[in-house]
């Protein structure tokens, strides 16, 4: 299995954790586990880097977390997006959209993202 740099992993940990905290809310292992899914199996976040990275975005103001009990009766630190985070999610988007066109024709491929 293909492995990415931690450099390219870690450029592309906030537009990653944004999307998926814009499709709902969610604790740590279920983001790591989506973040396993939509990637293949590429990227698998520990917890030295999710975490680090989640409380970076919260003290920007760019997601929420909030304490809930589980149906185990374990607590569990939620995360959401903020509305300042899906106005972050949408530049992102444009500018990795961009970067991805700029490369595609560098390297002349098909700049359309699948």
């Amino acid at each position: 299995m293909k492995k990415l740099s931690k450099e390219l992993i870690g450029a592309s940990s906030i537009p990653i954790l944004l999307s998926i905290l814009s499709e709902e809310p969610s604790y740590g292992y279920e983001i790591v586990q989506r973040v396993k899914e939509v990637s293949d199996g590429v990227i698998e976040y520990g917890d030295g880097t999710l975490y680090p990275v989640l409380h970076k975005l919260e003290k920007k103001g760019l997601i929420e977390s909030y304490w809930e009990v589980a149906e185990n009766g374990r607590k569990r630190k939620y995360y959401k997006i903020s509305s300042k985070g899906k106005q972050t999610l949408t530049s992102e988007k444009e500018n990795w959209i961009i970067m991805n066109n700029i490369i595609a024709k560098l390297w002349n491929v098909n700049p359309r993202l699948t």
